[in-house]
Protein backbone atom coordinates (compact mmCIF):
# COMPACT_ATOMS: atom_id res chain seq x y z
CA UNK A 1 0.00 0.00 0.00
CA UNK A 2 1.30 3.43 -1.06
CA UNK A 3 1.05 6.17 1.41
CA UNK A 4 0.39 9.63 -0.08
CA UNK A 5 -0.25 12.94 1.53
CA UNK A 6 -2.43 15.38 -0.19
CA UNK A 7 -1.98 19.26 0.58
CA UNK A 8 -4.51 20.71 2.93
CA UNK A 9 -7.65 21.26 1.18
CA UNK A 10 -10.19 24.21 2.47
CA UNK A 11 -13.22 22.06 2.37
CA UNK A 12 -13.81 17.94 2.16
CA UNK A 13 -17.46 16.98 1.23
CA UNK A 14 -17.82 13.63 2.10
CA UNK A 15 -20.75 11.97 0.27
CA UNK A 16 -21.88 12.25 -3.43
CA UNK A 17 -25.59 12.66 -3.78
CA UNK A 18 -27.62 15.72 -4.15
CA UNK A 19 -27.04 17.25 -1.07
CA UNK A 20 -23.40 16.90 -1.56
CA UNK A 21 -23.17 17.80 -5.29
CA UNK A 22 -24.52 20.60 -4.53
CA UNK A 23 -22.32 21.50 -1.60
CA UNK A 24 -19.23 20.96 -3.70
CA UNK A 25 -21.23 23.49 -6.45
CA UNK A 26 -21.94 25.90 -4.25
CA UNK A 27 -18.65 25.89 -2.67
CA UNK A 28 -17.35 26.58 -6.23
CA UNK A 29 -19.69 28.90 -6.53
CA UNK A 30 -18.59 31.11 -3.74
CA UNK A 31 -14.87 30.46 -5.14
CA UNK A 32 -13.65 28.00 -2.99
CA UNK A 33 -12.32 24.49 -4.61
CA UNK A 34 -13.70 21.98 -2.59
CA UNK A 35 -12.87 18.05 -2.78
CA UNK A 36 -15.84 15.39 -3.03
CA UNK A 37 -15.17 12.17 -2.02
CA UNK A 38 -18.21 9.56 -2.85
CA UNK A 39 -17.97 5.48 -2.85
CA UNK A 40 -19.82 4.96 -5.49
CA UNK A 41 -18.45 5.01 -9.18
CA UNK A 42 -20.22 8.11 -10.31
CA UNK A 43 -24.03 9.75 -9.44
CA UNK A 44 -27.05 7.55 -8.62
CA UNK A 45 -29.07 6.33 -11.68
CA UNK A 46 -31.39 5.10 -8.41
CA UNK A 47 -33.87 8.89 -8.11
CA UNK A 48 -34.79 8.32 -4.22
CA UNK A 49 -36.71 12.05 -4.73
CA UNK A 50 -38.87 13.86 -7.31
CA UNK A 51 -40.36 16.92 -5.66
CA UNK A 52 -37.96 20.01 -5.79
CA UNK A 53 -38.99 22.53 -3.79
CA UNK A 54 -39.93 26.32 -5.00
CA UNK A 55 -36.49 27.12 -2.36
CA UNK A 56 -34.40 24.40 -3.73
CA UNK A 57 -35.30 25.78 -7.76
CA UNK A 58 -34.19 29.51 -6.17
CA UNK A 59 -31.02 27.80 -5.60
CA UNK A 60 -30.46 26.18 -9.18
CA UNK A 61 -31.13 29.72 -10.01
CA UNK A 62 -28.39 31.33 -8.16
CA UNK A 63 -25.64 28.71 -9.78
CA UNK A 64 -27.69 29.04 -13.60
CA UNK A 65 -28.70 25.20 -13.11
CA UNK A 66 -32.54 26.29 -13.22
CA UNK A 67 -33.26 26.64 -17.14
CA UNK A 68 -31.08 23.27 -17.26
CA UNK A 69 -33.15 21.46 -14.65
CA UNK A 70 -35.91 22.77 -16.14
CA UNK A 71 -35.03 20.71 -18.94
CA UNK A 72 -34.34 17.89 -17.70
CA UNK A 73 -38.61 17.72 -15.48
CA UNK A 74 -40.94 15.90 -16.79
CA UNK A 75 -43.60 18.77 -18.04
CA UNK A 76 -47.15 18.17 -15.99
CA UNK A 77 -48.73 21.44 -16.43
CA UNK A 78 -52.11 20.69 -16.66
CA UNK A 79 -51.47 16.88 -15.10
CA UNK A 80 -52.08 15.02 -12.15
CA UNK A 81 -50.55 15.23 -9.20
CA UNK A 82 -51.89 12.31 -7.60
CA UNK A 83 -53.74 9.40 -8.86
CA UNK A 84 -55.32 6.36 -7.74
CA UNK A 85 -55.98 3.09 -9.64
CA UNK A 86 -56.56 -0.56 -9.81
CA UNK A 87 -53.69 -0.91 -12.27
CA UNK A 88 -51.92 0.97 -14.83
CA UNK A 89 -54.14 -0.17 -17.43
CA UNK A 90 -57.71 0.63 -15.89
CA UNK A 91 -56.14 3.94 -15.45
CA UNK A 92 -55.24 4.10 -19.14
CA UNK A 93 -59.06 3.39 -19.80
CA UNK A 94 -60.37 6.08 -17.19
CA UNK A 95 -60.85 4.19 -14.06
CA UNK A 96 -59.25 6.61 -12.17
CA UNK A 97 -59.66 9.13 -9.28
CA UNK A 98 -56.75 11.64 -9.63
CA UNK A 99 -55.98 15.05 -7.54
CA UNK A 100 -54.76 18.03 -9.96
CA UNK A 101 -51.14 19.03 -9.60
CA UNK A 102 -51.53 22.19 -7.23
CA UNK A 103 -52.06 25.15 -9.01
CA UNK A 104 -50.27 27.91 -7.16
CA UNK A 105 -52.02 30.77 -5.67
CA UNK A 106 -52.12 34.28 -6.51
CA UNK A 107 -49.77 35.21 -3.80
CA UNK A 108 -47.50 32.37 -4.53
CA UNK A 109 -46.78 33.49 -8.39
CA UNK A 110 -45.92 36.22 -6.19
CA UNK A 111 -43.72 35.03 -3.97
CA UNK A 112 -40.55 33.60 -6.58
CA UNK A 113 -39.19 34.17 -9.90
CA UNK A 114 -39.45 30.66 -11.46
CA UNK A 115 -40.69 27.49 -11.17
CA UNK A 116 -39.90 24.07 -12.69
CA UNK A 117 -42.59 22.73 -15.27
CA UNK A 118 -43.01 19.54 -13.25
CA UNK A 119 -41.18 17.14 -11.31
CA UNK A 120 -37.63 16.36 -11.62
CA UNK A 121 -36.11 13.15 -10.46
CA UNK A 122 -33.03 13.18 -8.36
CA UNK A 123 -30.97 10.99 -10.85
CA UNK A 124 -31.61 13.65 -13.02
CA UNK A 125 -31.24 16.65 -10.43
CA UNK A 126 -28.00 14.87 -9.83
CA UNK A 127 -26.68 14.60 -13.83
CA UNK A 128 -26.84 18.38 -14.19
CA UNK A 129 -25.19 19.67 -11.07
CA UNK A 130 -21.87 17.12 -12.11
CA UNK A 131 -21.73 18.09 -15.23
CA UNK A 132 -21.73 21.42 -13.98
CA UNK A 133 -19.03 20.59 -11.51
CA UNK A 134 -17.24 18.95 -14.14
CA UNK A 135 -17.07 21.84 -16.23
CA UNK A 136 -15.57 24.15 -13.37
CA UNK A 137 -12.86 21.30 -12.89
CA UNK A 138 -13.76 20.54 -9.68
CA UNK A 139 -11.65 17.59 -7.67
CA UNK A 140 -14.51 14.82 -7.73
CA UNK A 141 -13.30 11.37 -6.31
CA UNK A 142 -15.66 8.44 -6.77
CA UNK A 143 -14.77 5.37 -6.00
CA UNK A 144 -13.20 6.75 -2.40
CA UNK A 145 -14.59 5.77 1.11
CA UNK A 146 -13.78 7.53 4.21
CA UNK A 147 -12.21 5.45 6.95
CA UNK A 148 -10.39 7.50 9.34
CA UNK A 149 -11.69 11.16 10.63
CA UNK A 150 -9.73 13.26 13.40
CA UNK A 151 -9.89 16.67 13.93
CA UNK A 152 -7.87 19.45 16.04
CA UNK A 153 -7.51 22.74 16.59
CA UNK A 154 -6.32 23.52 13.33
CA UNK A 155 -7.82 21.26 11.15
CA UNK A 156 -9.42 18.16 10.00
CA UNK A 157 -7.27 14.86 9.18
CA UNK A 158 -9.04 11.67 7.26
CA UNK A 159 -8.15 9.14 5.67
CA UNK A 160 -9.68 7.66 2.59
CA UNK A 161 -9.48 4.45 0.61
CA UNK A 162 -9.83 4.81 -3.55
CA UNK A 163 -9.30 2.95 -6.35
CA UNK A 164 -4.90 3.40 -5.86
CA UNK A 165 -5.02 2.62 -2.39
CA UNK A 166 -5.18 4.43 1.02
CA UNK A 167 -4.01 7.95 1.65
CA UNK A 168 -4.15 10.77 4.11
CA UNK A 169 -5.90 14.21 3.81
CA UNK A 170 -5.81 17.43 5.69
CA UNK A 171 -8.54 19.38 5.41
CA UNK A 172 -9.47 23.12 6.81
CA UNK A 173 -13.18 21.74 7.50
CA UNK A 174 -15.19 18.84 6.58
CA UNK A 175 -18.96 18.50 5.46
CA UNK A 176 -20.81 15.28 6.12
CA UNK A 177 -23.55 15.05 3.53
CA UNK A 178 -22.97 11.01 3.57
CA UNK A 179 -26.56 9.98 4.61
CA UNK A 180 -28.69 8.57 6.85
CA UNK A 181 -26.21 5.93 7.89
CA UNK A 182 -23.37 8.75 8.50
CA UNK A 183 -19.82 7.25 9.03
CA UNK A 184 -18.82 10.68 9.75
CA UNK A 185 -21.62 10.90 12.29
CA UNK A 186 -20.93 8.11 13.49
CA UNK A 187 -17.30 8.82 14.23
CA UNK A 188 -17.82 11.78 15.43
CA UNK A 189 -20.15 10.15 18.60
CA UNK A 190 -23.59 12.12 17.13
CA UNK A 191 -26.75 10.83 18.51
CA UNK A 192 -30.08 11.28 17.00
CA UNK A 193 -33.95 12.07 18.56
CA UNK A 194 -37.07 11.57 16.66
CA UNK A 195 -39.66 8.53 15.91
CA UNK A 196 -37.23 7.01 14.23
CA UNK A 197 -38.52 3.84 11.54
CA UNK A 198 -42.14 4.81 10.32
CA UNK A 199 -44.30 1.86 8.91
CA UNK A 200 -43.11 -0.93 6.96
CA UNK A 201 -40.06 -1.24 4.77
CA UNK A 202 -40.30 -0.86 1.20
CA UNK A 203 -39.04 -1.58 -2.11
CA UNK A 204 -38.01 0.76 -4.67
CA UNK A 205 -38.20 -0.57 -7.97
CA UNK A 206 -36.25 1.44 -11.18
CA UNK A 207 -37.34 -0.01 -14.05
CA UNK A 208 -38.07 0.90 -17.80
CA UNK A 209 -41.27 -0.10 -19.86
CA UNK A 210 -43.14 1.63 -22.37
CA UNK A 211 -46.44 2.45 -20.85
CA UNK A 212 -47.13 5.58 -23.42
CA UNK A 213 -50.24 2.94 -24.59
CA UNK A 214 -51.91 1.94 -21.82
CA UNK A 215 -51.84 5.43 -20.22
CA UNK A 216 -53.52 6.78 -23.42
CA UNK A 217 -52.33 10.32 -23.11
CA UNK A 218 -52.88 10.43 -19.06
CA UNK A 219 -50.03 12.07 -17.19
CA UNK A 220 -49.59 12.35 -13.29
CA UNK A 221 -46.59 12.56 -10.32
CA UNK A 222 -47.76 10.02 -8.85
CA UNK A 223 -50.38 7.03 -8.65
CA UNK A 224 -51.27 4.93 -6.23
CA UNK A 225 -52.16 1.51 -7.73
CA UNK A 226 -54.45 -0.86 -5.71
CA UNK A 227 -55.00 -3.94 -7.49
CA UNK A 228 -54.36 -6.94 -4.77
CA UNK A 229 -51.96 -8.44 -6.88
CA UNK A 230 -49.27 -5.72 -6.84
CA UNK A 231 -50.53 -2.93 -4.36
CA UNK A 232 -48.11 -0.22 -4.27
CA UNK A 233 -47.19 3.48 -5.79
CA UNK A 234 -46.01 4.41 -8.60
CA UNK A 235 -43.83 7.30 -9.31
CA UNK A 236 -43.24 9.29 -12.50
CA UNK A 237 -39.57 9.51 -14.00
CA UNK A 238 -40.13 10.79 -17.48
CA UNK A 239 -43.34 9.93 -17.78
CA UNK A 240 -43.21 7.87 -20.45
CA UNK A 241 -40.22 4.72 -19.97
CA UNK A 242 -38.80 5.09 -17.06
CA UNK A 243 -40.40 4.68 -13.59
CA UNK A 244 -39.76 4.44 -9.70
CA UNK A 245 -42.33 1.56 -8.06
CA UNK A 246 -42.42 1.05 -4.31
CA UNK A 247 -43.65 -1.69 -3.01
CA UNK A 248 -44.06 -2.73 0.41
CA UNK A 249 -41.75 -5.56 1.96
CA UNK A 250 -43.82 -7.28 4.37
CA UNK A 251 -41.44 -8.69 7.15
CA UNK A 252 -44.73 -10.34 8.58
CA UNK A 253 -45.06 -12.73 5.93
CA UNK A 254 -41.27 -13.86 6.07
CA UNK A 255 -40.49 -11.31 2.98
CA UNK A 256 -36.73 -10.22 2.95
CA UNK A 257 -34.92 -7.54 0.80
CA UNK A 258 -33.36 -9.95 -0.84
CA UNK A 259 -36.34 -11.71 -2.03
CA UNK A 260 -36.94 -8.92 -4.11
CA UNK A 261 -35.09 -10.08 -7.51
CA UNK A 262 -35.03 -8.66 -10.81
CA UNK A 263 -36.83 -11.60 -11.77
CA UNK A 264 -40.11 -10.80 -8.72
CA UNK A 265 -39.52 -7.45 -9.46
CA UNK A 266 -40.83 -7.52 -13.08
CA UNK A 267 -43.48 -9.64 -12.34
CA UNK A 268 -44.56 -7.37 -9.56
CA UNK A 269 -44.65 -4.43 -12.21
CA UNK A 270 -46.44 -6.40 -14.71
CA UNK A 271 -49.13 -6.97 -11.90
CA UNK A 272 -49.19 -3.49 -11.30
CA UNK A 273 -49.65 -2.24 -14.53
CA UNK A 274 -51.96 -4.87 -15.33
CA UNK A 275 -50.43 -6.31 -18.60
CA UNK A 276 -48.61 -9.51 -17.91
CA UNK A 277 -46.80 -9.54 -21.36
CA UNK A 278 -45.15 -6.10 -20.42
CA UNK A 279 -41.18 -5.94 -21.65
CA UNK A 280 -39.75 -5.28 -18.58
CA UNK A 281 -36.01 -3.91 -17.89
CA UNK A 282 -35.50 -3.65 -13.85
CA UNK A 283 -32.81 -1.08 -13.37
CA UNK A 284 -32.19 -1.47 -9.64
CA UNK A 285 -34.02 -2.53 -7.05
CA UNK A 286 -32.85 -0.68 -3.47
CA UNK A 287 -34.89 -1.61 0.30
CA UNK A 288 -35.60 1.62 2.22
CA UNK A 289 -37.66 2.41 5.34
CA UNK A 290 -39.30 6.13 5.74
CA UNK A 291 -37.51 7.25 8.67
CA UNK A 292 -37.75 10.60 10.88
CA UNK A 293 -34.84 11.53 13.14
CA UNK A 294 -32.85 14.51 13.82
CA UNK A 295 -29.21 14.31 14.90
CA UNK A 296 -28.12 15.99 18.37
CA UNK A 297 -25.46 18.11 16.66
CA UNK A 298 -25.03 19.44 13.28
CA UNK A 299 -21.59 20.60 13.74
CA UNK A 300 -18.44 19.83 15.70
CA UNK A 301 -15.56 21.50 15.89
CA UNK A 302 -14.92 21.69 11.80
CA UNK A 303 -17.05 19.50 10.77
CA UNK A 304 -20.52 20.22 9.59
CA UNK A 305 -23.58 17.40 8.71
CA UNK A 306 -26.28 17.97 6.00
CA UNK A 307 -29.06 16.54 4.23
CA UNK A 308 -29.98 13.02 5.69
CA UNK A 309 -26.57 13.04 7.77
CA UNK A 310 -27.85 16.08 10.27
CA UNK A 311 -31.97 14.84 9.55
CA UNK A 312 -33.93 12.33 7.70
CA UNK A 313 -37.63 13.59 7.38
CA UNK A 314 -41.12 11.98 6.58
CA UNK A 315 -41.69 11.82 3.15
CA UNK A 316 -44.99 13.05 2.55
CA UNK A 317 -44.55 16.83 1.75
CA UNK A 318 -41.21 16.23 -0.44
CA UNK A 319 -39.34 17.91 2.29
CA UNK A 320 -36.47 15.72 2.96
CA UNK A 321 -34.39 16.48 -0.36
CA UNK A 322 -35.35 20.02 -0.07
CA UNK A 323 -34.40 20.68 3.82
CA UNK A 324 -30.72 19.14 3.01
CA UNK A 325 -30.43 21.63 -0.12
CA UNK A 326 -31.26 24.43 2.26
CA UNK A 327 -28.65 23.37 4.52
CA UNK A 328 -25.96 23.54 2.05
CA UNK A 329 -26.88 26.60 0.87
CA UNK A 330 -26.96 28.21 4.09
CA UNK A 331 -23.03 26.71 4.79
CA UNK A 332 -21.26 27.38 1.75
CA UNK A 333 -21.04 31.04 1.55
CA UNK A 334 -20.43 30.93 5.34
CA UNK A 335 -17.59 28.52 5.27
CA UNK A 336 -16.46 30.66 1.77
CA UNK A 337 -16.29 33.51 4.03
CA UNK A 338 -14.36 32.69 6.76
CA UNK A 339 -12.04 30.90 4.18
CA UNK A 340 -10.90 34.12 2.24
CA UNK A 341 -10.47 35.73 5.64
CA UNK A 342 -13.91 37.91 5.05
CA UNK A 343 -15.83 36.98 8.13
CA UNK A 344 -14.47 35.70 11.74
CA UNK A 345 -14.79 31.76 12.37
CA UNK A 346 -17.83 32.47 14.95
CA UNK A 347 -20.20 33.17 11.70
CA UNK A 348 -19.73 29.37 11.23
CA UNK A 349 -21.32 28.76 14.51
CA UNK A 350 -24.40 30.12 13.31
CA UNK A 351 -25.01 27.09 11.18
CA UNK A 352 -26.09 24.95 13.52
CA UNK A 353 -28.29 27.95 15.44
CA UNK A 354 -30.22 28.10 12.19
CA UNK A 355 -30.44 24.84 10.51
CA UNK A 356 -30.82 23.00 13.56
CA UNK A 357 -34.25 25.08 14.67
CA UNK A 358 -35.81 25.14 10.99
CA UNK A 359 -35.13 21.34 10.44
CA UNK A 360 -36.60 20.37 13.57
CA UNK A 361 -39.86 22.09 12.57
CA UNK A 362 -39.54 20.73 9.37
CA UNK A 363 -40.03 17.15 10.55
CA UNK A 364 -42.79 18.18 12.90
CA UNK A 365 -44.46 19.32 10.22
CA UNK A 366 -43.86 16.26 7.58
CA UNK A 367 -44.87 13.84 11.15
CA UNK A 368 -48.29 15.87 10.86
CA UNK A 369 -49.16 15.15 7.43
CA UNK A 370 -48.50 11.53 8.19
CA UNK A 371 -51.55 10.81 10.22
CA UNK A 372 -53.79 12.51 7.42
CA UNK A 373 -52.41 13.28 4.17
CA UNK A 374 -55.32 15.44 2.81
CA UNK A 375 -53.71 18.12 5.16
CA UNK A 376 -50.90 18.05 2.75
CA UNK A 377 -53.22 17.43 -0.58
CA UNK A 378 -56.37 19.36 0.44
CA UNK A 379 -56.83 22.70 -1.15
CA UNK A 380 -59.74 25.54 -0.23
CA UNK A 381 -61.21 27.27 2.49
CA UNK A 382 -61.46 23.50 4.40
CA UNK A 383 -58.23 22.26 3.90
CA UNK A 384 -56.61 25.50 4.98
CA UNK A 385 -59.48 25.58 8.30
CA UNK A 386 -58.03 21.67 8.93
CA UNK A 387 -54.61 22.42 8.61
CA UNK A 388 -55.15 25.28 10.90
CA UNK A 389 -56.51 22.89 13.42
CA UNK A 390 -54.12 20.90 13.10
CA UNK A 391 -50.80 23.00 13.05
CA UNK A 392 -49.94 22.08 9.52
CA UNK A 393 -48.36 24.71 7.22
CA UNK A 394 -49.27 25.00 3.91
CA UNK A 395 -46.39 23.36 1.71
CA UNK A 396 -45.19 26.37 0.10
CA UNK A 397 -44.33 27.92 3.79
CA UNK A 398 -41.72 25.00 4.67
CA UNK A 399 -40.16 25.36 1.92
CA UNK A 400 -39.88 29.13 2.03
CA UNK A 401 -41.53 31.24 4.70
CA UNK A 402 -39.41 29.51 7.79
CA UNK A 403 -37.07 31.65 9.50
CA UNK A 404 -33.53 32.26 11.17
CA UNK A 405 -32.23 33.01 14.35
CA UNK A 406 -28.51 33.72 15.13
CA UNK A 407 -26.05 35.70 15.66
CA UNK A 408 -25.61 36.23 11.63
CA UNK A 409 -29.15 38.37 11.82
CA UNK A 410 -29.70 41.82 13.68
CA UNK A 411 -32.81 41.69 15.88
CA UNK A 412 -34.65 38.56 14.24
CA UNK A 413 -38.09 37.65 13.93
CA UNK A 414 -38.26 34.25 13.69
CA UNK A 415 -42.20 33.48 14.89
CA UNK A 416 -44.12 32.80 12.28
CA UNK A 417 -47.73 34.47 12.45
CA UNK A 418 -50.43 32.96 13.77
CA UNK A 419 -52.29 32.66 10.75
CA UNK A 420 -49.74 31.25 8.54
CA UNK A 421 -49.82 33.02 5.25
CA UNK A 422 -46.99 32.62 2.27
CA UNK A 423 -46.92 36.43 1.43
CA UNK A 424 -47.68 37.43 5.37
CA UNK A 425 -44.38 35.21 6.31
CA UNK A 426 -42.34 36.30 3.40
CA UNK A 427 -42.49 40.43 4.91
CA UNK A 428 -39.04 41.23 5.05
CA UNK A 429 -38.40 40.53 8.35
CA UNK A 430 -34.92 39.88 9.63
CA UNK A 431 -34.54 36.20 9.61
CA UNK A 432 -36.76 35.75 6.44
CA UNK A 433 -35.65 35.23 2.42
CA UNK A 434 -35.88 38.44 1.56
CA UNK A 435 -39.35 39.01 -0.76
CA UNK A 436 -39.07 38.86 -4.54
CA UNK A 437 -39.98 41.66 -6.11
CA UNK A 438 -39.27 43.27 -9.29
CA UNK A 439 -37.07 46.05 -10.12
CA UNK A 440 -36.61 46.81 -13.70
CA UNK A 441 -37.78 43.63 -14.80
CA UNK A 442 -35.60 41.53 -12.20
CA UNK A 443 -35.93 39.66 -9.11
CA UNK A 444 -35.11 40.97 -6.10
CA UNK A 445 -33.40 37.29 -5.79
CA UNK A 446 -31.62 38.05 -8.48
CA UNK A 447 -29.62 41.18 -7.57
CA UNK A 448 -28.80 39.39 -4.47
CA UNK A 449 -26.84 37.04 -6.69
CA UNK A 450 -24.93 35.39 -3.44
CA UNK A 451 -23.54 39.01 -2.64
CA UNK A 452 -23.82 41.23 0.61
CA UNK A 453 -26.44 43.58 -1.09
CA UNK A 454 -28.60 46.77 0.01
CA UNK A 455 -32.06 47.05 -0.75
CA UNK A 456 -33.32 50.66 -0.36
CA UNK A 457 -36.93 52.83 -0.42
CA UNK A 458 -37.92 54.67 -2.89
CA UNK A 459 -36.04 57.77 -0.82
CA UNK A 460 -33.14 56.01 0.59
CA UNK A 461 -30.57 57.89 -1.22
CA UNK A 462 -28.47 58.13 2.14
CA UNK A 463 -28.48 54.70 1.99
CA UNK A 464 -27.39 54.37 -1.96
CA UNK A 465 -24.55 56.89 -0.92
CA UNK A 466 -23.87 54.96 2.06
CA UNK A 467 -23.81 51.74 0.71
CA UNK A 468 -21.30 52.89 -2.43
CA UNK A 469 -18.59 54.00 0.27
CA UNK A 470 -18.79 50.64 2.03
CA UNK A 471 -18.72 48.71 -1.40
CA UNK A 472 -21.83 47.25 -1.53
CA UNK A 473 -23.98 46.60 -4.44
CA UNK A 474 -27.51 48.53 -3.55
CA UNK A 475 -30.95 49.10 -5.32
CA UNK A 476 -33.65 50.58 -5.00
CA UNK A 477 -36.97 48.81 -4.51
CA UNK A 478 -40.72 49.98 -4.16
CA UNK A 479 -42.25 47.60 -1.80
CA UNK A 480 -44.68 47.35 1.07
CA UNK A 481 -42.39 46.02 3.37
CA UNK A 482 -39.49 48.63 2.65
CA UNK A 483 -40.13 51.96 3.88
CA UNK A 484 -39.05 54.99 1.97
CA UNK A 485 -36.65 55.57 4.01
CA UNK A 486 -35.23 52.35 5.09
CA UNK A 487 -33.25 49.85 4.05
CA UNK A 488 -32.83 45.53 3.67
CA UNK A 489 -28.98 44.12 4.09
CA UNK A 490 -29.43 41.29 2.52
CA UNK A 491 -27.18 38.29 3.26
CA UNK A 492 -25.28 36.08 0.30
CA UNK A 493 -27.90 33.71 1.28
CA UNK A 494 -31.01 35.93 0.64
CA UNK A 495 -31.78 36.32 4.04
CA UNK A 496 -32.47 39.25 5.45
CA UNK A 497 -29.74 40.40 7.97
CA UNK A 498 -31.07 43.34 8.99
CA UNK A 499 -33.92 45.90 8.43
CA UNK A 500 -33.97 49.68 9.53
CA UNK A 501 -36.92 52.50 8.31
CA UNK A 502 -34.67 55.55 8.64
CA UNK A 503 -31.63 56.69 8.22
CA UNK A 504 -29.10 56.65 10.63
CA UNK A 505 -27.05 59.48 11.47
CA UNK A 506 -24.04 58.16 9.68
CA UNK A 507 -25.38 55.33 7.72
CA UNK A 508 -21.79 54.65 6.30
CA UNK A 509 -20.54 53.19 9.57
CA UNK A 510 -23.79 52.01 10.84
CA UNK A 511 -23.55 49.34 7.43
CA UNK A 512 -19.63 49.02 8.60
CA UNK A 513 -20.67 48.14 11.90
CA UNK A 514 -23.86 45.55 11.16
CA UNK A 515 -21.57 44.00 8.58
CA UNK A 516 -18.83 43.60 11.27
CA UNK A 517 -21.56 41.91 13.52
CA UNK A 518 -23.01 39.52 11.58
CA UNK A 519 -19.87 39.17 10.18
CA UNK A 520 -18.41 38.38 13.43
CA UNK A 521 -15.45 40.21 12.16
CA UNK A 522 -13.33 42.20 14.80
CA UNK A 523 -13.89 45.53 15.01
CA UNK A 524 -11.05 47.50 13.63
CA UNK A 525 -12.08 50.79 15.77
CA UNK A 526 -12.06 49.62 19.68
CA UNK A 527 -14.35 52.44 20.51
CA UNK A 528 -17.22 51.27 17.63
CA UNK A 529 -20.48 50.81 19.22
CA UNK A 530 -21.83 47.11 18.56
CA UNK A 531 -25.50 46.71 17.31
CA UNK A 532 -28.37 45.94 19.66
CA UNK A 533 -31.84 44.63 19.12
CA UNK A 534 -34.21 48.21 18.38
CA UNK A 535 -31.55 50.71 18.51
CA UNK A 536 -31.65 53.74 16.42
CA UNK A 537 -32.44 52.83 12.60
CA UNK A 538 -33.44 49.17 13.60
CA UNK A 539 -37.27 48.21 13.38
CA UNK A 540 -37.84 44.30 13.40
CA UNK A 541 -41.80 44.91 12.80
Amino acid sequence: MTETTYPEVPVLVVGGGSVGLLTAALLAHHGVPPVLVERRSGPSVHPRATGIGSRSVEILRELGLDTAVDAAAVDLRGAAGKAVARTVVEMGAGEVMTVPMPAPSADEVETTPFRLRGVCAQDRLDAVVAADLARRGADLRWSTRLVGIAQDADGVDVELEGPDGRYSLRCARVVAADGAHSAVRSALGIGSSGAGDLGKSMINILFRADLRSHLRGMSFGTCTITTPEAPGLLVTVDGETNWVFHVTCAADKGERPEDFTHERCAAVVRAAVGDPHLDVEVRSALPWRPRSSLADRFAVGRVFLVGDAAHTVAPLGAFGLNTGVADAHNLAWKLAAVHKDEAGAGLLDTYAQEREPVAAATLDQAMRRIADPQLHWGRGPEADAARMAAGVWAAPVVHLGQRYDSAAIIDPRPELPSTVDLAVALDGSPGSRVPHARVDGVSTLDLVASRWTLLVGTAGDQWLAAAADVGLPAHRVSASWLSDNGALLVRPDAIVAMRVTAPAPDPARFLADALDQVLARPVAVPSRPRLLPETSGTNGA
